[in-house]
């Protein structure tokens, strides 16, 4: 293999196997692959407009059974700190939002063994009913998972429901490293790889939006990663043709403060920028059919993420108004509305508030920049 030949075939949209992303991610400078992403980048997004999100990261709940030993945010059942969110403060949440400019609830939780689909429908249908224009990103594939085994149903009778009481878009949440291997060792109480496509391939027929994500950087080869992009690639050509499908990807590395990964010594956050930059560029080169691929400055910081928009992102993800999950495992970085243009803009594109389907918005007209500093500051 040539990493000069493979780098031309991604630039005509070719798939690339596993072994030939192997090849480029171990053997191409990072300038190269930079150049490549980039160039794909533009094929799919063409300019210089970079987009971004206000939404608020919420929990249903933070009781789960699944015990990934990667993740500090959950609590057992019976737990002196557990609980279930309440309508009046998704009330107040929701509020908050709408006040600092958002429309959009990212609302995801943990694995309860007593919450059922019911739960979930009469929750979202509540949250519809108090306030129509709300957008509702929830669960998740290992959610959906855990829901249709409590009732026995199939994926997508559950998902169908759920999108019937309000469901908007499904995040791609839990998808870690698509390897059982992996799963098993990390994860083990979650669906298998499988399953988590299988959820999306659902997903799709329902023609609900979805996103897809990785987490890397902890007992994964350089193979499974690979791998983990093929299978997004394939799930993503299976779906009906007037499907938007996996409308984006996040890469992310794992966050490892005080988890059990650590604490076990299996596995630390070891991530430099440079690899990271280069996993956004194989990201765009591995995923010649997903639009929109997403820097996360949550877990990597503003100069990696700036970097990494000349590397083939186009979104700079959201100011994040509340997130429990990543943060409880080390991860620090925020941003405010003005903050999170102003990197944009640093790093020589247009900055261009969006929805979930990646629409533009315009900035709301009453959003007050001390009210957004005020969001980005809700969880420290």
């Amino acid at each position: 293999m040539r990493t000069d030949d493979l780098l031309q075939n991604a630039l005509n949209l070719e798939g690339l196997t596993a072994e030939e992303g192997v090849f480029l991610f171990e053997n191409a400078p990072t300038a190269e692959l930079m150049y490549v992403g980039n160039r794909l980048r533009q094929h799919h997004v063409p300019g210089d407009v970079v987009t971004w999100i206000i939404d608020r990261n919420s929990n249903t709940t933070n009781v789960c059974i699944a015990n990934c030993k990667f993740c500090n945010f959950f609590r057992r059942p019976g737990h002196d700190e557990s609980y279930i969110t309440t309508i009046e403060e998704y009330k107040q949440k929701i509020e908050e939002t709408f006040a600092f400019g958002g429309e959009q609830l990212l609302l995801q939780g943990g694995h309860h063994p007593d919450l059922g689909l019911s739960f979930y429908t009469n929750l979202f249908s509540e949250l519809k009913a108090l306030y129509p224009t709300l957008k509702l990103h929830a669960l998740g594939p290992p959610e959906i998972a855990h829901i249709t085994k409590l009732e026995k149903s199939t994926h997508y009778e559950v998902l169908k429901a759920l999108k019937a009481s309000g469901l908007d878009s499904l995040p791609g949440a839990g998808a870690e490293i698509l390897d059982d291997r992996v799963r098993r060792l990390i994860s083990a109480g979650k669906c298998g790889a499988k399953e988590w496509l299988d959820v999306m391939r659902a997903a799709h027929q329902l023609h609900l939006t979805t996103s897809a994500t990785m987490m890397f950087g902890h007992i994964e080869t350089n193979l499974e990663r690979m791998e983990h992009l093929v299978k997004i690639r394939e799930v993503q050509a299976e779906k009906p043709a007037d499907a938007k499908g996996f409308l984006a990807f996040i890469p992310w590395p794992f966050q490892d403060e005080d988890t059990i990964l650590k604490k076990l010594k299996r596995a630390r956050n070891t991530c430099t920028g440079d690899e990271y930059v280069r996993m956004i560029a194989m990201s765009r080169i591995m995923l010649p059919n997903v639009v929109n691929v997403q820097a996360s400055w949550l877990t990597v910081g503003k100069q990696v993420a700036q970097l990494c928009l000349h590397a083939g992102a186009n979104d700079f993800g959201s100011i994040m108004i509340e997130e429990n999950v990543v943060s409880a495992a080390g991860a620090r970085f925020r941003f405010t509305a003005d903050g999170i243009q102003k990197a944009i803009q640093e790093a020589g594109y247009t900055p261009q508030l969006r929805n979930q389907q990646y629409e533009y918005r315009q900035l709301p007209a009453l959003m007050k920049q001390q009210e957004l500093d005020r969001a980005s500051m809700i969880v420290d």
